[in-house]
């Protein structure tokens, strides 16, 4: 065998095994399964890990946007008229929300952790000065006492004398800054001298800037990935006590600034919602892309805020039992110090649709109101989010307080919420890298086998080579037939007839000639 065929036969050999090799790896998900461990074992909250620094200091900057709507008629609502309003803002803050006072327990499986949020005022990024832009909104402390005290008809009388004495009425004409961060409110001051638990200033984000609130026990991830940043208990508590069913009451899911790695989008991600008092759950929408990170999004579906009737899973939500609203609200006054304060996405987008209907102004859309979270599914880490939510308050009679005779019952929308993140540039290029090397380390096989195949084709190439080389070597050394053919006459010697041969004859001898 020459030195040419051993070249031969050892391509094939070498071919064969690389795709051999290179298949069974591919079946058997060898490095997928260890790229997989590596992401298991990384994503963890523990000292060290990749991810620890970036939970307990999240890089990517986010935005509070609020959004009021200003009461254009509030004369004509309260005599029984359709309020019209219209929409101001954004009034656009920096949050900032590192996590602070960080203990680890459990051996590592569990992490306590404070998670206090501060607001710094963009100019740059809103449609005014909050300080100087006023609204007419609802006066909500005033409707809060008004539902407080309905029942009692000696309270309603003295809170019916303070509210005219102070000339307090269902709607409030204030700054933005002032509803937003607090004010004295005249009303809650006199009540305040009578019960001095009873707080005289009032804010929607009154004492939320830079305290202590929240404080969350989350697991790890250490034990099981699936349990990354999962709740434990928030504010000690591993169940509420505010809803009518215990399903209701479950504390289920992450904050929703982190979730588990390896996300399918057949799963049901839950988050609690401390501003909701609940946990909700999102769905798979649409796979998207964010500078160049490859995301599923994920919103939270109707069924999410559906009554009762399309989600029998919600009657539990109705406090008391039985006491319900419609598809796409929800009344929160159970963890809102009983104020009628009910929650739903912004302009009422999938509530039915008389709540849109009830006020003029509404107009919603998927575009602008929908809460999304785009979510890299090998990582869990979430490269774009819209958290959006109002507030709104019921406004209805109440028999006891004759201002409200007129009133049509109306959910009454105060102000529309948007925190938004997307995650900035040089976190976004580590991600890159990270996916690429990854995915790099997945497709090994895939590479292998490519090796494999182009080294079989080289190895279809000799072969054909080789024995077309063969075929014109046994040509060239092959025997001619022998052509026949007369003889020319002028060849015929003077020895006999025959030009080819030995001619053999007898010439006489000396000794017989004499």
């Amino acid at each position: 065998m020459t030195r040419r065929s051993c070249a031969i036969y050892a391509t094939g050999i070498v071919c064969a095994h690389l795709l051999i090799v290179g298949i069974a790896l591919l079946v058997a998900q060898v490095f997928q399964t260890l790229v997989q461990n590596r992401l298991k074992k990384e994503i963890t909250l523990t000292e060290g890990s990749r991810v620890f620094d970036t939970w307990k200091n999240p890089p990517p900057p986010v935005y509070m946007q609020y959004f009021f709507f200003n009461v254009s008629n509030p004369d004509e609502f309260m005599a029984g008229k359709k309020a019209v309003v219209t929409q101001v803002g954004p009034y656009t803050y920096r949050e900032y929300r590192p996590r602070e006072n960080v203990t680890f327990m459990e051996n590592g499986s569990m992490v306590s952790a404070f998670s206090p949020k501060t607001f710094v005022f963009r100019p740059d990024l809103s449609v005014g000065d909050p300080e100087v832009d006023v609204v007419t909104t609802v006066n909500i402390p005033a409707v809060a006492v008004m539902n407080k005290v309905k029942d009692s008809f000696w309270m309603s009388t003295l809170v019916s004398g303070m509210m005219r004495t102070t000339k307090a009425g269902i709607f409030m004409t204030r700054p933005v800054h002032e509803i937003l961060w607090g004010f004295k409110d005249p009303l809650l001051s006199k009540i305040h001298k009578m019960k001095p638990e009873i707080e005289e200033y009032f804010g929607l984000m009154y004492m939320k800037n830079g305290s202590l609130d929240d404080h969350f026990v989350l697991h790890t991830g250490e034990k099981d990935y699936m349990d990354y940043t999962k709740i434990f208990s928030w504010n000690g508590k591993s169940e509420l006590k505010w809803w009518t069913s215990n399903q209701s009451n479950m504390i289920n899911g992450t904050d929703g600034s982190t979730f588990h790695p390896l996300l399918k989008r057949d799963e049901r991600l839950y988050i609690f919602s401390s501003d909701l008092c609940r946990s909700i759950h999102v769905s798979f929408v649409k796979d998207v892309e964010v500078k160049g990170i490859p995301a599923y999004r994920f919103a939270p579906p109707r069924d999410v805020l559906a009554s009762p009737e399309e989600n029998p899973a919600n009657a539990g939500f109705c406090v008391p039992a039985g006491n319900c609203l419609g598809t796409g609200v929800i009344k929160v006054s159970v963890c809102r110090k009983d104020a009628p304060v009910v929650i739903s996405f912004p302009h009422f987008y999938l509530a039915d649709k008389k709540y849109a209907e009830g006020v003029d102004g509404m107009s919603p859309n998927q575009e602008d109101h929908q809460t999304y979270l785009d979510l890299n599914p090998k990582t869990g880490i979430p490269v774009r989010a819209s958290k959006r939510a109002q507030i709104n308050i019921i406004l209805n009679k109440i028999g006891s307080f004759l201002i409200t005779k007129n009133l049509n019952e109306t959910i009454f929308p105060v102000v529309f919420i948007n925190e938004t993140v997307v995650i900035d540039n040089a976190s976004a290029a580590k991600l890159r890298k990270l996916l690429l090397i990854s995915m790099l380390m997945s497709n090994f096989p895939l590479l292998i086998i490519a090796i494999g195949a182009i080294m079989l084709l080289i190895f279809i190439v000799l072969m054909v080579r080789a024995r077309r080389k063969k075929t014109t070597t046994k040509d060239d050394t092959a025997y001619t037939p022998v052509s026949y053919k007369q003889e020319d006459p002028s060849e015929i010697s003077q020895y006999g007839n025959i030009k080819n041969g030995s001619n053999i004859t007898m010439s006489q001898l000396p000794s017989e000639k004499s």
